[in-house]
């Protein structure tokens, strides 16, 4: 275990092996945190990558203040898994690709009610979300980009079981690995901008105390858009699943950036995730870029305390968003990045983001994983295999 956990100072220590490549601004800025008020522990995970002045891929405890800057203006953003009944060896790409058509678009009224009929669980859920907002403090209308994906790293994305290694614990879920998984990767939208924006504006970056009425006013703002990150995940998974006219049955939805209690050492704090899945809500998915392999987890009990209860949520960026388009137009054209070496798609229209969101621009999710087992702190149920990915049509709502 040791060769996958480095020590840099008695607050901070990384799980990644010593070959596993780590940018130095993510070290650096992992340091700086650590130097918070109240700040106990920051432990990075194998994804770990520079942020907007903290990192992102990295967990954080802190006793007497929390910091809304750790959690990151994407609040609840996290991934949500469901097992259809659309059998792999029937799809036809060019027709499920014409299907799905356009998600960028905003729900429309006609859609509101085609929704309903598919789930009659949504509509109440989208009340009740407005009386949250409302009761916070958030205006309401944000509650209209519901449903769509949104830019950067968020995804939807049909994909295919192609490998088991823990039979018995697969058997304990709703997954079929004959037929297609949905997995969506998405988060609050402009919601935890604002929610990020207000509090930064209002306290900059020094944190929230303890029990003030500003830590509990955030905290209910907080748990606003986490619970809007869930609905718009599962708003986006019915919008395609009602498209593709499939049954569907939810597997999992965990969220990466949160800010919740929690207990450590025998100390009362707040656990702080920016890019970092919890270890201690079950299975999780660990997704590679879009010409990779993803991967179903299992977290180990045992060793919840080395990462903060944490896991790393994704491969982890390796070139910054500007560099991507110079390092690859040469390479490759958007075509040709839309296409993938197991023979899958990728639906991505916005020809900035297909060369950031390049499969080169990101870590081989092997090298993460392998950090993750070798440090004991999961192990592999199942391998999964891109179909088709959604990032946008391109036209932006």
């Amino acid at each position: 275990m040791g060769n996958f956990v480095q020590t840099i100072s008695d607050r901070v220590s990384i799980i990644a092996s010593e070959r596993l490549w780590l940018e130095h601004a993510a070290i650096e800025q992992a340091k700086t945190t650590s130097q918070l008020a109240g700040m106990q522990r920051v432990v990075g995970l194998p994804d770990l990558h520079p942020g907007r002045g903290y990192p992102v891929g990295a967990a954080f405890f802190s006793t007497g203040r929390l910091y809304p800057a750790l959690v990151g203006n994407d609040i609840g953003c996290g991934m949500g898994l469901w097992q259809t009944d659309i059998l792999s060896s029937r799809v036809k790409l060019d027709k499920v690709d014409k299907q799905i058509g356009n998600l960028d678009d905003i729900i429309d009224e006609h859609e509101w009610d085609a929704l309903e009929r598919h789930d009659d669980t949504l509509c109440a859920r989208f009340a009740a979300l407005g009386l949250v907002l409302r009761e916070a403090g958030l205006d309401s209308g944000h509650l209209r980009s519901l449903g769509t994906i949104g830019r950067g790293n968020h995804f939807a994305e049909l994909q295919v079981i192609d490998k088991v290694e823990l039979p018995d614990v697969l058997a304990q879920t709703a997954l079929a690995p004959k037929c297609l998984q949905l997995l969506v990767h998405s988060g609050s939208r402009g919601l935890g901008q604002a929610v990020l924006r207000s509090h930064v504006d209002a306290f900059s970056h020094a944190g929230l105390a303890d029990g003030s009425e500003a830590a509990a006013a955030y905290l209910r703002q907080h748990d606003a858009a986490v619970r809007y990150a869930e609905l718009n995940r599962a708003l986006i998974a019915a919008r395609i699943l009602m498209r593709l006219r499939c049954s569907a049955t939810p597997v999992l939805d965990v969220n990466h950036n949160t800010v919740t209690a929690a207990n450590f050492g025998g100390a009362d704090g707040w656990l702080h995730r920016k890019g970092a899945t919890p270890s201690d809500l079950g299975l999780v998915m660990l997704p590679g870029s879009r010409d990779d392999y993803s991967y179903l987890i299992e977290p180990l009990a045992d060793a919840h305390a080395l990462s903060l209860q944490s896991l790393a949520h994704g491969a982890g960026r390796k070139w910054l968003r500007t560099d991507c388009k110079g390092r690859l137009d040469r390479l490759a054209t958007p075509a040709q990045l839309s296409r993938t070496s197991t023979g899958g798609r990728v639906i991505c229209n916005d020809r900035a983001l297909i060369y950031e969101e390049a499969p080169q621009a990101y870590k081989n999710v092997d090298s993460v994983l392998g950090c993750l087992v070798g440090a004991g702190l999961a192990r592999v149920v199942a391998r999964s295999r891109p179909v088709l990915t959604y990032k946008t049509r391109g036209e932006c709502c």
